[in-house]
């Protein structure tokens, strides 16, 4: 089967998820376009031009199947290239434009999520990674609906949930491990993109709390980086003093992944995550997640693992966590919930399943 699949705006999770469904199906011809994931409006809105008249030899070929990214603009992409138009074709959305906290530096417009749902309703079929996604992304669109002035089809959100799922990105099944616990402090690892979308403000309050108390952590502090960090980080680094463990990104996989076998939780503070994979990554080398009770965590993990949002919710983090370190001192740390349900190894089907439907 020949399969092209087309990632608009090929950030570090989509490239994840596609270099594990090629990795997972080798037995297919596949032929992968990506964009960088940089000139966020310009890519949303231009990838549909710089494709069709870039690769127009390539998209002409003949194809059995397109899955897709949500930031490709496949509805103009099938107009510029017809050829396409007649593919069966996969959306798959990591995020929506939706469900994005406000950075207040946002260009006021609206087109990311306009584009949003031509993408969807231009597919054949749409997955998402997670309910709350879903959910958020169709919750989205209707509110988005309701506002403009006129001539607004009815039922396009019904049209877009009926040929719609839920099938999350799989985790590697290479990722499960037997933990590798160290001895002395309550060893936490915080492994998420330095920005302000991912709450540095609340892990700042809660590593201040936390020494105040006189709690014994120590915190490794990697993710990836931009050429902005916020402020909160350089005060975090200041705060923490010789409670800082590793800090910074971690080239090497197999150093990541040591890290995170050797620490007992992994550290959400996150303002939105679609999935949150990185916390899923800790919990499947065995680190408990320590996540809050919102987004898609609440659907991923059970009520212990989950701290209070809203109002006093630094406090809940922090009780949550002064606990835990109490029970290391005790020897009596609680296993971590498994996650092997979203491995390659039980996904596959669910993949395999939807690559069939859509061509036979």
């Amino acid at each position: 089967m020949k399969i092209l699949l087309l990632s608009a705006y090929d950030a570090a999770s989509h490239a994840y998820w596609r270099k594990g469904l090629i990795a997972q199906f080798d037995q297919h011809e596949w032929t992968v376009l990506t964009l960088p994931s940089r000139f966020f409006s310009w890519r949303v809105r231009g990838n549909s031009l710089s494709w069709a008249f870039n690769e127009t030899e390539l998209l002409e070929q003949s194809y059995d199947l397109i899955i897709a990214t949500s930031m490709t603009d496949l509805s103009s992409l099938r107009g510029f290239v017809p050829n396409l138009a007649r593919i069966p074709t996969l959306v798959y959305f990591h995020e929506n434009q939706f469900a994005y906290p406000e950075s207040g530096q946002e260009y006021g417009t609206v087109e990311p999520k306009i584009l949003n749902i031509y993408t969807a309703l231009a597919a054949d079929y749409v997955c998402f990674n997670t309910d709350y996604n879903r959910q958020s992304f169709l919750n989205g669109c209707r509110k988005l609906l309701k506002k403009l002035p006129d001539q607004v089809p009815s039922g396009l959100p019904e049209i877009i949930e009926d040929r719609s799922s839920v099938v999350p990105v799989p985790l590697p099944d290479n990722l499960f491990c037997p933990a590798e616990p160290q001895a002395g402090s309550l060893q936490l690892v915080w492994n998420h993109r330095w920005e302000f979308d991912k709450g540095p403000e609340l892990l700042l309050k809660a590593a201040e709390q936390l020494i105040a108390a006189g709690v014994d952590f120590k915190l490794h502090v990697v993710g990836q980086q931009f050429r902005q960090v916020p402020e909160a980080f350089t005060q975090l680094k200041k705060v923490l003093g010789d409670r800082a463990g590793h800090w910074g990104f971690m080239a090497s996989v197999t150093e990541y992944r040591s890290l995170l076998k050797q620490s007992d939780v992994v550290l959400s503070t996150a303002l939105h995550d679609f999935q949150g994979i990185a916390v899923l990554e800790g919990v499947a080398a065995g680190c408990i997640p320590v996540v809050p009770d919102r987004l898609a965590y609440s659907e991923l993990f059970p009520k212990e693992c989950r701290y209070c949002s809203g109002n006093g919710e630094t406090e809940s983090l922090v009780a949550m966590l002064s606990h835990l370190a109490q029970s290391k001192a005790a020897g009596d740390l609680p296993d971590a919930p498994s996650v092997k349900r979203l491995g390659w190894n039980n996904l596959a089907t669910d993949y395999a399943e939807l690559i069939h439907q859509l061509t036979r």
